[in-house]
This record gives C-alpha cells, sequence and structure tokens, in this order.
C-alpha cells in the first residue's frame, strides 16, 4: 500500500511538472539574412548566405555611417532595410496538450511569423511587446522552423534611432489549458498607513480546456526576506474562456517603495484544478502612494516631493536599440547620482528590463505610447498603422506595465499635432478611454505644446488628469489661469546643447543655434560640429538647463520636469546636419561621460556636498578664460590662480552658479567653498603636461560569463605626474586576451563617424569607451597602445 502511494505520488508530481507554466530564453541560435528572401519562410536552403546571431540583435547598429542612407543623420546615418530571423527548435512529445507561446518584447518593425511555413501573425509597431499561440502548428517530439520576416525599409520612419531587428528578448512559453492569462494580474494599493496597508490583486484566468472547471486561486505575498506576510484563497468558475477574481489582502506594517527605498514585494499565485497545481504566477508588487494638488504639486507617500525627471530615449550608445541589463543599469546608476528622481520614456513603450531596473533602483516612470496619431511627422511613421493599431498598441502596454510600482502616471502622445484641431478633442478622449479600462489608479497625460486653452483641442477635452506642456518655460505663470484648478507638469525642458570637453570663450551671453525655425540648421561655427560646454546654447525652442530649471524650482503649482535630455542619444543631431550623427542635447554624452551641466543639476537635486569647477587649464598665456563653479552646501566660493584670490562669488536666487573671468597664468586654480565660514570643499584643476601614458579604469572588476554582462571601461591619458590630459585626441588601439571580446567603443564626440564595433579609438578631449562582455568564465587582459605613449593594461574575472 505504501509502495502504491509513492508511486501515485510520483506520477502525480510528474504530471503537474510538465503542466506548469515553463518560460524559456529563446535568444539562442538564431540565424539572420540581411535582405529579403522568402524561401526562408519554409526552410534555411543555404546556410553559407546565413550569420549566426544572439538575440536581441539590431543590425543597423553594425553598419557603417553615411549621409546616403534614407534614414538621414536625423535617425543616426546608420542603415535599415529588411532582415529574416530564422532558427529550428524541438517540443517534447509530453507538451502535447499544452498551450504554446512565442513572446517577443520588440521587433523593429513590421514584424511577420511563420511556424513550420504557416504565417502566425504580423505586427507594425516596433516598441510594442505581443505573443502568439503555436499550439496548433507544431510538430511534437519533432524539429519545428520558425522564421521572422523584418520590415524596416520605408524610410524616414522616426525622429530618432530605431534600431532594426529582434532588438528586444524573445520567450517560448508553455502553460496548462488552463493558466493565468498574459499579462493575466492587476495589483494595487490602497489605504496605505504606517500600521497596514490593503492589496487588491485581479487574477484573470485563461480556460481552453475542453470543459468547465473550478479553480482555486491561492495567492501570498511575500517580503524581500521571503516570509510570506499576507494570503488570500478564491474559488472561480470557469465555464467562459476568461474569468477574473478580485483577491484582498491586508499587509501590517508595510515598507512603502519610494525612490529612496525602492522596497518590493513578489505576490505569487497558485492555480489549483482540485488537488493539482496548473500554474504559478508572479507579479511585482511596491505599496506606495502618490496624487497632484494643482496648487503645492506633487505628493508622495503624503510628503511633497518634486519630480526631478529626465527623457530618455531607448538606445544605449554604442550597443544601440540592444536590449542589454548591464548598460540600463548603468545609465540609471549615472542619474541616480546626479539626483534624478523620474524618468520619462519618450516616445514608446520601453524595455521590460528597464522599467523592473526602475522598480529595483527606484525611479518615478512616466510611461509613453506615441510620438504621433494620425498626422505625421515623417513619411512612414506610426500615423500610418494609427487608426487600425493604435487601441492593441495601447492595451498592450498598460497590460503589461501596470504592475510597476515605478510606474506613477501614463502619456498618450507627445507633441500631438492633433492638439490644434477639433480631431484632437476626440482621439484623446478614446486614448484615455482605454488606457482608464485597464488602468483607473493612475493619471494620464499628454504632453503639449499650446498653452493658450483656446488654442489647444487637446486640453478642451477635459478628460486628461494632468496638464503636461513641453517648453515655453516664460508661460509658466499664465497656466493656472488658463487652466483653472489643473495639475501641471514640465513634459520636456531645456533643449540646450554641448559637446562634453569643449570650452569657447569668452561665454558671456546665451545664444540660440539657429535662431529661428526658419533655418533648418546651424553652420559649423566651431569647425568641428561641436557646442561649447558651458551651459549657454540652446535650440530656438528652448533655453538653458539652469534657466528652465530655475522655472519649475520656485513655482509650487509646477509638480516637477522632466530635462531634454538625460543622455546623448543617437539621431536627432540638432543643430547640425550630417556628419553630426548624435545628439547634443544630453546631459551626459552617449559614451556615459558627465558633461559638466551633469554637475548643476547634483548641486541642486542632491544633498550630497557639491563642487564642480570648469574649464580645464591648459590654455595659452594671457588668453581670457571664464571660470564656473556649480556648488551646494555653502554660502560662497572663492577661486585662486596661482594663489591669488579672484574674489569671493556667492549666488542669488536666480541663479545655479558662480563665473569669474580671469586671465590665464601656466599652474592651478582652486576653488574653496564655504559655509558660515568654515571650508566645505576644495577643488584644484592644474595645467597638465604631455600626453605621456594611457590609462585604464573598469566600473566593475568583473562579469559574469553569460553572453549578457558588459564591463564599461574609461581610456584616458595621464602626462608624466599622473594628470588626465583634458584635451587628448589620440588614436588608440584595442585587443584582449582571454574569455571576454569587444562589443563596442565610443569617445561621446557627436560627429565621430568611426564604427562602434572598430577595436580602435580616438579619444575625444581626453575620455573613450570600451565595452566589454564574455562567454568564457576565467580572466581576460583589455590591451591599449598607441604611438608615442605607454602602453596600459587591465584585467578582469569572468565569473560563472
Amino acid at each position: 500500500m505504501k509502495k502504491a502511494y509513492l508511486i501515485l505520488f510520483f506520477v502525480s508530481t510528474l504530471t503537474q511538472a510538465f503542466s506548469q507554466r515553463i518560460s524559456k530564453d529563446f535568444n539562442a541560435d538564431w540565424k539572420f539574412y540581411l535582405g529579403d528572401d522568402s524561401t526562408l519562410r519554409y526552410e534555411i536552403k543555404d546556410l553559407q548566405k546565413l550569420q549566426e546571431v544572439q538575440l536581441p540583435h539590431d543590425w543597423s547598429i553594425l553598419g557603417d555611417f553615411s549621409e546616403k542612407h534614407p534614414t538621414t543623420s536625423q535617425q543616426g546615418a546608420l542603415p535599415t532595410g529588411m532582415g529574416w530571423y530564422a532558427k529550428t527548435f524541438d517540443v517534447p512529445v509530453s507538451q502535447n496538450g499544452q498551450k504554446i507561446y512565442v513572446e517577443f518584447d520588440g521587433v523593429y518593425r513590421n514584424a511577420t511569423v511563420y511556424v513550420n511555413g504557416k504565417k502566425i501573425g504580423f505586427w507594425p509597431y516596433g516598441y510594442t511587446s505581443y505573443r502568439y499561440d503555436l499550439s496548433d502548428d507544431l510538430k511534437y517530439g519533432q524539429q519545428n522552423y520558425i522564421a521572422v520576416r523584418v520590415d524596416n525599409s520605408e524610410q524616414p520612419s522616426s525622429r530618432w534611432y530605431t534600431g532594426s531587428g529582434i532588438y528586444r528578448n524573445v520567450r517560448l512559453v508553455s502553460t496548462n489549458p488552463i493558466a493565468v492569462d498574459h499579462w493575466g494580474t492587476f495589483v494595487r494599493s490602497e489605504k496605505i498607513t504606517k500600521k497596514s496597508a490593503n492589496v487588491l490583486l485581479d487574477v484573470s484566468l485563461r480556460n481552453d480546456a475542453p470543459v468547465a472547471e473550478k479553480a482555486k486561486v491561492v495567492s501570498a505575498i511575500i517580503d524581500a526576506s521571503g516570509k510570506m506576510v499576507a494570503q488570500a484563497v478564491n474559488y472561480l468558475n470557469l465555464d467562459d474562456s476568461l474569468k477574473t477574481t478580485t483577491q484582498k489582502f491586508k499587509v501590517s506594517q508595510p515598507q512603502l517603495w519610494s525612490p529612496e527605498h525602492p522596497y518590493l514585494y513578489t505576490v505569487k499565485t497558485q492555480v489549483f484544478i482540485g488537488a493539482k497545481q496548473v500554474d504559478a504566477y508572479d507579479t511585482p508588487l511596491g505599496i506606495r502612494s502618490f496624487s497632484f494638488d494643482a496648487k503645492k504639486g506633487f505628493f508622495f507617500n503624503g510628503q511633497p516631493m518634486k519630480i526631478l525627471g529626465v527623457c530618455m530615449h531607448h538606445d544605449l550608445g554604442a550597443i544601440g536599440a540592444v536590449v542589454n541589463e548591464s548598460a540600463i543599469k548603468r545609465q540609471l546608476r549615472i542619474l541616480k547620482e546626479m539626483g534624478t528622481n523620474a524618468i520619462r520614456i519618450s516616445h514608446n513603450p520601453p524595455s521590460t528590463e528597464f522599467l523592473k531596473a526602475c522598480d529595483e533602483m527606484g525611479f518615478l516612470v512616466m510611461d509613453e505610447a506615441f510620438d504621433m496619431w494620425r498626422k505625421k511627422k515623417n513619411k512612414f511613421d506610426y500615423h500610418q498603422e494609427f487608426d487600425e493599431w493604435h487601441e492593441r498598441d495601447l492595451k498592450a502596454m498598460v497590460l503589461r506595465d501596470r504592475n510597476h510600482p515605478s510606474i506613477f502616471m501614463w502619456s498618450v502622445g507627445n507633441e500631438i499635432r492633433e492638439q490644434f484641431d477639433e480631431s484632437g478633442t476626440k482621439i484623446i478622449k478614446q486614448l484615455v478611454d482605454i488606457v482608464k479600462q485597464y488602468d483607473p489608479t493612475r493619471p494620464v497625460t499628454t504632453a503639449m505644446t499650446e498653452m493658450e486653452a483656446d488654442k489647444n483641442f487637446i486640453a478642451k477635452a477635459n478628460n486628461m488628469d494632468i496638464y503636461g506642456f513641453n517648453y515655453k518655460h516664460k508661460l509658466y505663470p499664465t497656466l493656472p489661469g488658463a487652466f483653472p484648478g489643473k495639475s501641471f507638469l514640465a513634459t520636456e525642458t531645456a533643449s540646450a546643447l554641448e559637446t562634453r570637453g569643449v570650452y569657447v570663450q569668452p561665454q558671456d551671453t546665451v545664444q540660440l543655434w539657429p535662431a529661428t525655425s526658419k533655418n533648418k540648421y546651424m553652420e559649423n561655427l566651431n569647425g568641428n560640429w561641436t557646442v561649447t560646454a558651458y551651459d549657454n546654447v540652446a535650440a530656438y525652442w528652448g533655453t538653458t538647463h539652469e534657466e528652465s530649471w530655475l522655472a519649475v524650482k520656485n513655482k509650487p503649482y509646477m509638480a516637477g520636469l522632466f530635462v531634454w535630455s538625460g543622455f546623448d542619444y543617437l539621431g536627432e543631431p540638432h543643430p547640425f546636419n550630417y556628419p553630426a550623427r548624435s545628439s547634443y542635447y544630453g546631459i551626459v554624452d552617449l559614451a556615459g561621460f558627465p558633461k559638466d551641466v551633469y554637475y548643476m543639476y547634483q548641486s541642486e537635486w542632491t544633498n550630497k556636498p557639491v563642487l564642480h569647477l570648469l574649464p580645464h587649464w591648459n590654455w595659452k598665456e594671457g588668453q581670457k578664460v571664464d571660470v564656473w563653479a556649480y556648488y551646494n552646501q555653502a554660502d560662497e566660493v572663492e577661486l585662486f590662480v596661482n594663489g591669488v584670490s579672484q574674489g569671493v562669488k556667492r549666488k542669488s536666487r536666480n541663479e545655479a552658479h558662480v563665473s569669474w573671468p580671469v586671465v590665464y597664468k601656466t599652474g592651478e586654480i582652486k576653488a574653496v567653498s564655504r559655509k558660515n565660514g568654515k571650508v566645505v570643499l576644495s577643488k584644484e584643476i592644474r595645467t597638465t603636461g604631455a600626453a605621456n601614458q594611457l590609462h585604464l579604469a573598469a566600473e566593475e572588476n568583473s562579469i559574469k560569463a553569460d553572453g549578457k554582462d558588459l564591463a564599461f571601461v574609461t581610456i584616458s591619458v595621464l602626462d608624466k605626474q599622473g594628470l588626465a590630459v583634458p584635451d587628448a585626441m589620440n588614436n588608440v588601439y584595442l585587443s584582449v586576451e582571454g574569455g571576454a571580446e569587444i562589443v563596442g567603443v565610443d569617445n561621446g564626440y557627436q560627429a565621430n563617424l568611426q564604427s562602434f564595433q572598430a577595436h580602435h579609438i580616438n579619444l575625444y578631449n581626453g575620455k573613450a569607451l570600451v565595452i566589454l562582455k564574455a562567454n568564457k568564465s576565467g580572466k581576460a587582459t583589455l590591451k591599449a597602445s598607441a604611438p608615442g605613449l605607454q602602453t596600459a593594461t587591465f584585467n578582469i574575472d569572468l565569473t560563472k
């Protein structure tokens, strides 16, 4: 009897294991063909013409820059076209009767999927996630074939770099015929106090079984230590293909999620049919509350908070559109250190990896759906698909993303041209209704430009929760009168322009490049497609970083701002045309090196002591140089040139920096900040000697040898005294020994036309970046050499 029981238990456990959800990484072992070949729909005939690739993959970033590409410099002057991805895979006989899905997180764009020669589906939008049911089209116990045709040939299709291909992750998922639906949970919290919080969880079950069943849904809230803190059990009659039940929990003494304390719970849901568990599904939970007040601004967890945000496009610099967690977290770490607490995703749904990182690292996120509706901004952009696809794409964004605690609001558009006619009133109502159908808990906005109420037809619909406005900072004082009772957010500010390490003298006036919209491009005034790093040049529709921040800082009715932009990004190289191929707007350059204005924000947005001095101190004897200082935690700053005081400066209420016009003398400048007469910080910059040696420094000393983790290594040049030479432009040659490989190089210069995949890179104003990854554990050594300079090496551990 005991033996029979054990056998029965084993069979039950085995059956249960096969019946539950299995999510398999589907990124490996693809073949890629650049071009269009319809025979690849059915099989791979000629392996010689195909390239082996691992997803995610962006073929555009691997190409050469050229002004002849139809993308133009607005999309990075890189190639697009058509491509095919294909692979074979096995599905065991034991999974026959299960539901088998392929899930795509993002394909740019116009992706047609074929399985065993049959067309399974088509999705045009390059930023939406979706899945297809393959169950009835698979050969169980035999080899199967999947092919994806990607068509990104119609150009121009965007105002920024998009990438091309299956650039986000792909999974093969199998479930029981009775299981939690795709994106089938919705968690939210309410009535939050220090003592308790109520949590609600909607669980939607899909029943693809031939008969109706009764399901038991058991969900538990697990804290960060792994302890269960609340549980709920519901019963549900599955007499329809899709049924939803709502579970209620009370969490005692909840740990609240916030940018300063991003505490995460997990809701673990199990589904039982009788005694048999048929599914398990995890949902992230961050318990938090927020609200907007028309007069007082934004409140988070009951406390006033200024939204200190930046706008970010989706590319990751030298690796292009390829989703990579290491690169995403590096960007977020740099922004966190600056004091950023919020990100506006512009202007499309982000990757799930980005949102997960924001959950874990503590960023508020404005999740944005579209850059246009029916009225185009480019000939082949999303306006072509809007009527047929906007509801599916918007639904997909909200359902996929609504459980991320980082997301605090939705945006359904950016600078939409329908705001100027009556069609905008009708469309905004439809879009807000779609969002509210799937998430009634978060506010909805649109980033608008028209601040006159009688001319703004989107605002006339009066159904947005928050009014977002881009630029025109001098009109902020008119907003409460023009839109009484509304809450306001500066959804896009600045569009200031800088090139890291470039200091044009003198710097005593603010300039707009070009001055008006009459000129599309600016003349190459500096001779090398650069803009000074002093914060005094902006696009004609914007203003300096300092002025745009101060316009929001002291206005309580402005909930906060999103600066354009956090990082430089590929494409949109205003104010120049080719050979400029990436933007000048970033607070941080494309390689991840902060520009000087980074420290203005750090001094204003953080409580850490800051004293940043600019420019470098390598000039011509007797030259007039403007010296700036960003500082905080102090009353004043005194500047010394070779020990001689140049005077004490103090910021007024309408300033974020102090400055001194001085005459250059070889030696050093030194700034000293004081509070109540006591020294807070001091900063020195010395004249450097000639370049003598290369130097390598990494942000990490080890990486995982999984083909995904990345190491970011900075190259610089030192003089004989070990000082970094600020104007070094040496061409550096790179090689790697061991299990690592170079996957990207960059120097942050917006008109650099060297390939991101080269094994050499010109330093730009003293710096360059090398990106490494590894597929084999052990050790690796990066070597950097340049004519006339001492070679540098860097050793890195490659862990399992």
